[in-house]
């Protein structure tokens, strides 16, 4: 039997940037014959497979069609399974809209921390990632969803606020693997720049929304890592 529980976020995005970190966790229990590892290693592969599949189906129909698609029965189709098994791992459409966020800020940390780990996230690089980034509709939509959403829904409005915080927990985390040390005032300004843009981008969609967007990535991040690599500097005036 498969049972799919929530804890509390932690204080801080951890280091490997995982969902199961950022709030959500599936336990695997029964009674399994030998060898028993194997099979439980199975089981949990197959669970994360399934919700993964899930909350990519999720984001496709935000990307394609806006949040007012999002609904259990669109997704499970989406996903090639039953609504009674999508509603297993998500009773709600808000439990669905909270993970999806979830997941694509996972895949977005996640990226970025494996590169800066790897030696591979140079500053043209980070703003050529957050450049795609906000031209990703479906991530505007989702922040747009819950933005909604917590008009109606106080739990929302609870887990946006702490959302916020989670994100900007991993793009100091990502800084601080690039080896800035970026005070919170710049990352709050990173953040807000970089949503801004996306929303903006999303709402107009033309040619002039997306060079705009684009100098705005590039400034948010020169501000982000300003006086640490040399970006944003001026030069010193001779004497």
């Amino acid at each position: 039997m498969v049972v799919t529980t929530r804890r509390a976020f932690p204080a801080q995005i951890p280091k490997t940037g995982n969902l199961t970190d950022l709030g959500y966790t599936t336990k695997l229990i029964g009674n399994y014959t030998n060898p028993p590892h194997s099979r439980v290693n199975m089981r949990r592969s197959t669970a994360s497979d399934v919700r993964t599949s899930i909350l990519e189906a999720a984001l496709a129909l935000l990307g394609d069609h806006g949040v007012s698609k999002l609904s259990q029965p669109s997704v499970a189709k989406a996903a090639g399974i039953r609504q009674s098994h999508l509603t297993y791992y998500f009773p709600t459409r808000s439990d669905l809209l909270k993970a999806t966020a979830l997941h694509s800020i996972e895949s977005m940390i996640g990226t970025l921390a494996q590169r800066a780990v790897d030696g591979k996230l140079s500053p043209e690089l980070l703003t050529q990632i957050a450049s795609d980034m906000v031209g990703d509709k479906r991530r505007a939509r989702v922040v747009l969803g819950l933005v909604v959403t917590s008009d109606e829904d106080r739990e929302i409005k609870t887990f946006l606020r702490d959302f916020v915080e989670r994100v900007r927990a991993g793009i100091g985390r990502v800084v601080e693997l690039l080896g800035v040390r970026a005070d919170p005032e710049r990352i709050a300004l990173f953040h807000t720049l970089v949503v801004g843009a996306a929303v903006l981008h999303l709402a107009r969609d033309n040619a002039a929304s997306r060079r705009e967007s684009a100098a705005m990535v590039r400034f948010a991040v020169e501000q982000l890592l300003q006086n640490e690599t040399g970006i944003g500097k001026k030069p010193a005036r001779e004497t």
